[in-house]
C-alpha cells in the first residue's frame, strides 16, 4: 500500500517543490495550505495521488479536520512534513520596532501551532498503530546568530523572533524524540541555509563568502534531503537536526 505523506505549507517554496518530488516517487500526498489556487495546480498535474485541504492550519479545529480528511481520502497518514510559515502582517520589523500583539501572533502560529499539530498527529499515529514519521523545518538561524554584516546596504533584516522560533523547533524535535521512545514514531528536523528568493545581489555575494561552494540554496536541495528522511533508508535517524547550508554555519 502506498505511503501517504501530509505536507503543511504546501504552496511555499520548500513545500511546493517537495510535493513535486514526492508525487514523482508515486507517494499519495495530502497537501495543506491556505493558498488553494497554488496547491490545486499540483492536484491537476498529479490528480490520482493528491488531495488538498485549504484552511488555516494554525487553528486546532482545522488541524483535527485535516487529519480526518486525510484518513477519509487515503485511509491513513504515514508521515507529515511541516513546511508552513505563517507570518503576521508586522513580520520582519526591526528589534526596536517589535509590537506585543504581532509578536504573540507569530510565536503562537509558528511554535504553538506546531506543538498542537504534533500532539494531534502523534495521538493519531499511536491510536492507529502507525510507525509515524514527523519532519519539522528549522533554519541555520536556529543554531547560530545571524551574520548581520550580510545585510549591510540592503533593506533586508533577520528578525529576532525568527531566531527564537527556529531554535524552539529544534528543541521540540529533541524533546518529542525522547518523549516518544518505544512508540515507533520518528521525528527529525531540517535546518536549511538561505534559499534563493530574488534577494539583492549585494546580499547574495556577501552570503556566498560564508559558504563553501554554492551559497544560497535552491528549494530542490532541501526537498531531496526531506525525501531521504521520509524513506526507509533513514529509518534509524531520530531526534536529529540535520543542517544543509553549504558550510555557512562552520
Amino acid at each position: 500500500m502506498k505511503k501517504v505523506i501530509a505536507i503543511t505549507g504546501a504552496s511555499g517554496k520548500i513545500g511546493f517543490t517537495l510535493a513535486q518530488i514526492l508525487a514523482k516517487k508515486n507517494y499519495n500526498l495530502l497537501l495543506g495550505d491556505i493558498n488553494k489556487k497554488k496547491i490545486s495546480i499540483l492536484k491537476n498535474k498529479f490528480s490520482k495521488n493528491i488531495e488538498y485541504f485549504s484552511e488555516d492550519l494554525t487553528k486546532t479545529k482545522n488541524i483535527e479536520e485535516f487529519i480526518s480528511f486525510g484518513k477519509k481520502k487515503f485511509k491513513k497518514i504515514d508521515s507529515i512534513v511541516f513546511c508552513a510559515y505563517p507570518k503576521s502582517k508586522s513580520w520582519g520589523k526591526k528589534f526596536e520596532d517589535l509590537e506585543e500583539e504581532s509578536l504573540k501572533e507569530d510565536l503562537y502560529n509558528q511554535i504553538g501551532s506546531t506543538i498542537i499539530f504534533c500532539q494531534k498527529i502523534i495521538k493519531y499515529f499511536i491510536k492507529s498503530n502507525i510507525n509515524g514519521n514527523i519532519i519539522l523545518i528549522s533554519s541555520i538561524q536556529g543554531i547560530s546568530s545571524p551574520k548581520f554584516e550580510h545585510y549591510n546596504g540592503t533593506q533586508m533584516t533577520s528578525p529576532i523572533e525568527y531566531s527564537a522560533i527556529k531554535s524552539a523547533i529544534i528543541a521540540i524535535t529533541k524533546y518529542l524524540s525522547k518523549y516518544l521512545r518505544n512508540k515507533k514514531i520518528r521525528i527529525n528536523c531540517v535546518s536549511p541555509g538561505g534559499i534563493k528568493n530574488n534577494q539583492p545581489k549585494k546580499f547574495i555575494n556577501a552570503y556566498k563568502k560564508s559558504c563553501n561552494t554554492k551559497g544560497l540554496l535552491d528549494p530542490i536541495d532541501i526537498g531531496n534531503l526531506i525525501a531521504f528522511l521520509l524513506s526507509k533508508k533513514s529509518e534509524y535517524i531520530n531526534g536529529q537536526n540535520i543542517i544543509i547550508d553549504d558550510g555557512w554555519s562552520l
